[in-house]
């Protein structure tokens, strides 16, 4: 039978290359969008590569969409066997300068937006104790990227929801996936260019913030490979919970139990950004130089 796989934030990045290279592998893929009508690339992709992605509007920020959404992909398609919560917005800012309603957009949509496709699929996964969960966290759910405050909160809380919830499906034979992608190609980056800066005071946190992904981008992972990692994880006989992706991923993933606390907190010390950036390739192997401008 065809494997029916739900990719939410389908429209971009990480989500459009998944989508694509799941329909490439036979799935009967659904990709949830919030507007059908800004979704032509996607479209005009997927016709290059030769499948079909039919489309659901849905806003994973909003319970009554979420519900509407899955109701229609269960009409037209049956049971959801793959979810893949891809949808996520980023935001920066220090601890300081953002206000408490970021926070709390921030972690509706990264965190409640995936609980919300969860629960309208897990009931049918129970019952036919069967499917797979494929939560797309990041790097920054296992370091705290400087000054994206409220997106490492929400990427940490939904990395401890995801671990939880590997644990609770296990007696049903429903598989867990974790994938921790460092700087791959996506557009969201462009977008997510505005800072607060309500204080003045960590002028220095942006930079490097701002640093740290012109460094990425430079190498940043074409985000099909993340495609064909997903799809591996999904069919593997050897899983995985946990997988680290990605330009910068595995190697802040591999490194970051072994920095102790003491050492992290004098990455924050440093005036000199060359001697930060040297710090942060002693302790985490990464070259995060910017390239020229």
């Amino acid at each position: 039978m065809t494997t029916v796989s739900v990719v939410t934030g389908a429209n971009s990045g990480i989500g459009r290359a998944t989508a694509i290279h799941l329909a490439e592998k036979g799935h009967q893929v659904v990709g949830t969008v919030r507007d059908v009508a800004r979704a032509a690339k996607l479209q005009a992709m997927a016709a290059d590569h030769g499948v079909d992605i039919p489309l659901v509007e849905l806003d994973v920020a909003d319970d009554a969409s979420v519900e509407k959404g899955f109701a229609e992909i269960a009409d037209q398609f049956g049971p959801v066997d793959v979810l893949v919560n891809n949808a996520g917005v980023g935001t920066n800012g220090t601890v300081e300068d953002t206000p408490t309603s970021a926070y709390l957009d921030v972690m509706n949509v990264n965190l409640c937006g995936a609980v919300r496709c969860l629960q309208q699929v897990l009931p049918s996964m129970r019952e036919r104790r069967t499917g797979a969960i494929v939560n797309i966290t990041s790097v920054a759910g296992r370091f705290a990227s400087p000054a994206q405050a409220p997106y490492v909160a929400s990427k940490w809380a939904f990395e401890g929801l995801s671990e939880e919830l590997a644990l609770e499906l296990a007696p049903f034979g429903i598989r867990v996936v974790i994938v921790e992608p460092g700087v791959t190609k996506s557009a969201i980056f462009a977008k997510n260019v505005d800072t607060p800066d309500a204080t003045g005071a960590y002028e220095t946190q942006y930079r490097r913030l701002f640093d740290f992904y012109a460094a990425g981008l430079a190498h940043a992972t074409d985000p099909f490979e993340v495609g064909a990692l997903i799809h591996h994880a999904l069919t593997t006989d050897k899983p995985q919970l946990r997988y680290p992706c990605s330009w910068g991923g595995p190697e802040i993933v591999d490194a970051r139990p072994s920095v102790s606390d003491a050492d992290w907190v004098a990455l924050g010390l440093f005036d000199d950004d060359a001697e930060y950036r040297a710090a942060f390739q002693r302790l985490f192997t990464v070259d995060i130089t910017p390239p020229p401008t």
